[in-house]
């Protein structure tokens, strides 16, 4: 009987986020949207249906999402949370 190999490292998937934001501090899915936050470049990234949207995120620091569907999302912040809506969408 041959020995056992080690496991090979699972492969995270290919980003879906343009590569110059760098690795975000946060990102995750629910109910088919999935984001992903970039601290650095004040940006949240929401993909539904495919479309990614750039948000400006300011001084929110987005750790989570807390509720999706229906086209809307409210994301935990270090302060509360914020709404998808009251963020400005950027080219």
């Amino acid at each position: 009987m041959k020995p056992m190999e080690p496991m090979k490292p699972m492969d995270g998937g290919d980003a879906w986020w343009p590569k110059d934001l760098g690795s975000p501090a946060s990102s995750g899915s629910q109910n088919g949207m999935r984001y992903a936050f970039f601290p650095d470049k004040k940006r949240l990234l929401v993909e539904t249906d495919g479309k990614v949207k750039t948000y400006d995120s300011g001084d929110h620091r987005i750790s989570g999402v807390q509720q999706a569907g229906g086209g809307s999302a409210t994301f935990s912040d270090a302060n509360g949370t914020v709404d998808l809506k009251d963020l400005k969408a950027v080219d």
